[in-house]
């Protein structure tokens, strides 16, 4: 049979992830025993409560059926209460929050809401990969928008400004910043929101990493005059432990949301009770639960400091979120290649900052998601000579 794919995934690719978790795998069975230091799912569990709610919720026999395609009033609230406690933002639990099967879907449901063929958004380079696919599979365009290092990885409103933007109808933007750990801020968000409403851009705020390594969590809507040209996704996968329970959000003014909600009620029948239950205790922790999250990375991140020091890489200590970002040294062609240098010499792999766009190819990034003695044998592995032998190789 010559069965073809969709055109829509012309140009789409396997995720570079997919491809280089198979080639550890074939070098772990070469006996290689790769320490992956590359992607960002937490290795640390959930908090306690919140597995216990699951594990009570699911004992009931009244919890199984299909759920509301806008998510249970209960986990609805928790959002509610928690963009009010931690971000100081009001929104209505019934018409201005839409809980999503991971936040990652929900960059998907967007993209599929509001493009049409030819219709334009802005992509950050660097930035989240998934963010072109999924304008890219809604047969939109991507339009790359530059962060640099010069310009404190933040837009160029005015040189974006002074392009063709009469077809761009979104912007995706994401501070704390994915690859780059660029903090978020008042003022950059109170530009983006001042650019988003003179272009009639509707902004796209992707929220995941602001409690990781971070004193001070910002949400956009937190901005006056944000809710009426911005949406924001945020996430339980990183600050909650939770990145296999795929549980996410979306907030943003009640038109927005009854939009969205039209594409993903066709997408999904609702997420499992107990999961949203649960999700709900992790949205009520006290400060208490990140500062000891936080004390972890905190010293699994100085442990990467001293990695990063023996590769001679540069790296910003005022970043936040749990990767870090550091620019390669001179004598390296690009990320790629110190990356493959230290995965084929040392069985260390870390992530070549090209994967998210050309402006990252003289950079690398290291995850935090690995464990204290993990961390302590890359670095044994990193500090061996050449020809000496590699513990666990």
């Amino acid at each position: 049979m010559d069965i073809k794919v969709s055109e829509r995934l012309n140009g789409i690719g396997e995720y570079y992830f997919s491809q280089k978790l198979r080639e550890i795998e074939e070098l772990n069975k070469q006996g290689k025993k790769i320490i992956n230091l590359g992607i960002g799912s937490p290795d640390l569990p959930p908090h306690p409560d919140v597995i216990k709610v699951l594990q009570e919720e699911s004992a009931k026999s009244n919890v199984h059926a299909y759920q509301s395609y806008k998510g249970s009033p209960v986990l609805r609230n928790a959002i509610a209460a928690f963009y009010k406690t931690w971000y100081g933002v009001d929104v209505n639990a019934d018409t201005d929050v839409l809980p999503l099967i991971g936040s990652k879907e929900g960059i998907m449901h967007i993209c599929m809401t509001y493009l049409n063929n030819g219709d334009k958004a802005l992509i950050p380079n660097p930035g989240y990969p998934t963010y072109s696919s999924a304008v890219k599979l809604a047969g939109g365009t991507c339009k790359e928008y530059a962060l640099t290092g010069e310009n404190n990885w933040e837009p160029d409103f005015e040189a974006l400004g002074n392009t063709d933007l009469s077809k761009v109808k979104l912007m995706w933007i994401n501070y704390p910043e994915m690859p780059t750990g660029k903090q978020a801020s008042v003022e950059l968000f109170e530009k983006v929101v001042a650019f988003g409403r003179k272009h009639n851009i509707l902004i796209c705020h992707d929220n995941p990493y602001s409690f990781i390594l971070n004193e001070q969590p910002i949400s956009i809507l937190s901005v006056a005059g944000a809710k009426e040209v911005a949406l924001e996704l945020n996430s339980l996968s990183k600050a909650s432990n939770m990145a296999g329970w795929r549980v996410g959000m979306m907030v943003g003014a009640k038109e927005r949301i009854e939009e969205v909600l039209r594409f993903k009620s066709n997408m999904d029948s609702g997420m499992f009770l107990p999961v949203q239950l649960a999700a709900a205790k992790a949205l009520s922790l006290d400060k208490e639960w990140y500062d000891q999250l936080n004390a972890v990375y905190s010293e699994r991140r100085e442990l990467v400091y001293r990695l990063l020091d023996l590769l001679q890489c540069e790296y910003d200590k005022s970043q936040v979120g749990m990767f870090v970002w550091a620019k390669i040294p001179s004598s390296q062609k690009d990320g790629f290649a110190l990356s493959d240098e230290v995965l084929y010499n040392k069985n260390v792999f870390i992530t070549p900052g090209g994967i998210f766009g050309s402006n990252g190819n003289g950079y690398i990034r290291i995850s935090l998601c690995a464990k204290k003695e993990v961390l302590e044998e890359a670095l044994e592995r990193i500090m061996a000579s050449p020809n000496s032998s590699q513990k666990g190789a």
